[in-house]
């Protein structure tokens, strides 16, 4: 039976090209436009432009941006993509590539352009995706090691480690969806101690075949600093990510704004309720497939008048990112399920960096409007 895909899609999203260096999903569902007109618009201060960039030197920040409708004919190279065949293209030893989703026909190029160089490449994959994709049936065919999970949850990551020094993660799966339709993002951070986090992790999968809850929880460094930056690290279900998301979000003192591919954890949607009622700004955006259901936290929320939108992307909103007092941004690829948290695959980052924060909540801005004035 095929699996039960509750994490593969974005939304809109308009790129930006932030961080301070460079900047730059999954199946098309053909979501019509949900014709919403909530009044209301985002509670957030005034954030830099795209065009502004942070001071820092050891990540870049990207963003798809969607088109509606997209015209397969007339698209642009993705800055996104872009920068992710250029990431590929300075490996010089090693590559690591754990990926729920690969039809880009660029990175397949990439990948074995590298390999054709002398890099090691492996790479680990969902069992459904392995002999579907175009790309890795080719790419399994150039004799590239490519390892499936082979079980019914999913592999939900979506990294890549560059020489054991660097890491590419989000939530953006390698696909002409996540790229041109669909809301997504991914930061590329150099830092041999988070790759050896991600290394340890591929490792598990790619050698050992330890997926999901067989996977041990022996992360290397938990916690680390780059330039002043704390970044936490979490890989589901055996560091019990969930704790450590409601965690984050219980800290909030002042603001919470969220998007949501898949928002169905209790214990999260929980915690968050709980700190709207003592007085914490909360704003939320989900997206609409799967809103309506009975196990999303968005008619609870609605309910309770908390500012909460279905997405306006006719496509799919498939970020999974947290932002909590301006200062602290959660990401990877980690949606806030059940699923996510004790069945599949996922990694997941929190991000203790003002800047970046920024970065992300000029991104949920952009989202917002969206959903305030969905496309025609």
């Amino acid at each position: 039976m095929p699996k039960q895909t509750i994490l593969a899609s974005t939304s809109m999203g308009v790129l930006l090209l932030i961080t301070m260096m460079f900047c730059g999903g999954p199946t098309p569902t053909g979501k019509p436009p949900t014709g919403k007109s909530p009044t209301t618009s985002p509670d957030v201060t005034e954030q830099p432009s795209a065009a502004e960039k942070s001071n820092g030197t050891w990540y870049q920040l990207y963003f798809s941006s969607p088109k509606y409708p997209d015209d397969a004919k007339k698209r642009s190279p993705a800055p996104i993509a872009q920068a992710l065949v250029k990431v590929i293209n300075s490996a010089k030893k090693t590559l690591d590539i754990a990926i729920y989703e690969l039809n880009l026909p660029e990175l397949g190029d990439a990948i074995l352009a590298a390999r054709d160089r002398g890099v090691t490449v492996r790479m680990v994959t969902d069992s459904d995706e392995i002999d579907t994709s175009d790309v890795l049936i080719r790419l399994k065919k150039s004799k590239i090691p490519i390892v499936p999970d082979e079980r019914s949850p999913i592999m939900h990551n979506k990294f890549v480690v560059v020489d054991k020094k660097a890491v590419w993660l989000g939530s953006w799966n390698f696909t002409q969806n996540d790229t041109y339709r669909n809301n997504n993002n991914a930061i590329y951070i150099q830092s041999p101690q988070l790759a050896a986090n991600y290394t340890t992790e591929f490792e598990e999968m790619f050698t050992d075949h330890a997926f999901g809850p067989t996977s041990p929880a022996n992360t290397p460094n938990p916690k680390i600093t780059i330039d002043g930056t704390v970044i936490e690290n979490c890989f589901a279900p055996e560091d019990k990510c969930g704790d450590q998301v409601i965690a984050v979000i219980k800290q909030a003192k002042k603001s919470i704004y969220f998007m949501a591919f898949s928002f169905t954890h209790g214990g999260i949607g929980d915690v968050v309720i709980e700190r709207a009622k003592k007085g914490i700004k909360v704003q939320g955006l989900f997206e609409s497939r799967g809103s309506e259901t009975k196990y999303s936290e968005f008619g609870v929320m609605e309910k309770l008048k908390l500012d909460v939108l279905k997405d306006g992307n006719p496509y799919n909103l498939h970020h999974k990112v947290f932002i909590v007092d301006g200062q602290t941004v959660i990401m990877g690829s980690f949606n806030f399920s059940q699923n996510a948290d004790e069945a599949n695959d996922e990694n997941l980052l929190i991000i203790h960096n003002a800047a970046i924060a920024k970065q992300y909540t000029t991104e949920f801005k952009q989202v917002y409007q969206v959903a305030v004035n969905p496309p025609k």
